[in-house]
Order: C-alpha cells, then structure tokens, then sequence
C-alpha cells in the first residue's frame, strides 16, 4: 500500500480505496492491519484474524453504537461465523450485522456511506 502515512485514526468518513496486500488505502493514506471505519473515523484495529472477535475488540464499535444503523464485519479471506454471544451483544445494542468476507463489506461499505446510511464496518485486513 503506498500512500501517506497512517498515525491510527483519521477523522470523519472515508470510503476505502483500495484493500488487500494486508491492508487498507482510504483518503489517500495506506495503514498496514485490520481497520474500524466508525461514524467518528477511521481507527487501526488490533485484529489479524476471526478468532481475536470478543467484545473487547469491538469495545470502539460498542462505544458508537447509537450513531450506526448496519455494522459490517469483513472477515478476511473466508466467511467466518462469530460467537452467538458476540452476535446478541452487538444486536443488543441496536445495530444490524452483516457478516462477509473483506472484500465484500468494504466494497458495501462504500456503497452504503455513498448513500449517506449510518454504517461502519469492522475489517480484518486480507493478503
């Protein structure tokens, strides 16, 4: 990912650019790892892989919760189902979920903020 440098959060909403190589481009940045992209911005997201997803990585998420309607969760490469507890507690915040592969929830991602929806979107940076 070539691009400015990433300090860990950038503020506002951005679509990403480009994803892959182990990591994101978005808003003329590149950040190497996992990302949030949250109403408040884009922050780095110590997660590598499906089985760090508890509560606590999605403590950030949890923290925005009234301000996201669908909260979409990339993966990686493969579709991996999340803990049934981790499910209720995120829906019992209010927000949908959609579970995809990276790909497929930066490129919704992008379609729904376009939209002006209120989304964010978990994202495990794929190689």
């Amino acid at each position: 990912m070539s691009g400015r440098r990433y300090d860990g959060f950038a503020p506002g909403r951005h679509a990403i650019d480009a994803y892959g190589g182990g990591g994101f481009r978005f808003t003329d940045m590149a950040h190497r790892g996992s990302i949030l992209a949250l109403p408040s911005g884009i922050l780095a997201w110590d997660v590598a892989s499906p089985d760090q997803l508890d509560e606590a990585a999605f403590a950030p998420v949890l923290a925005e919760a009234e301000e996201i309607e669908v909260l979409l969760i990339g993966t990686g490469v493969n579709l991996v189902a999340l803990p049934d507890a981790l499910v209720w507690r995120l829906r019992d915040s209010g927000m949908r979920l959609d579970v995809m592969q990276t790909g497929a929830a930066a490129r919704t991602y992008n379609i729904l903020i376009a939209e002006n929806r209120r989304v964010a979107a978990a994202l495990i940076a794929t190689p």
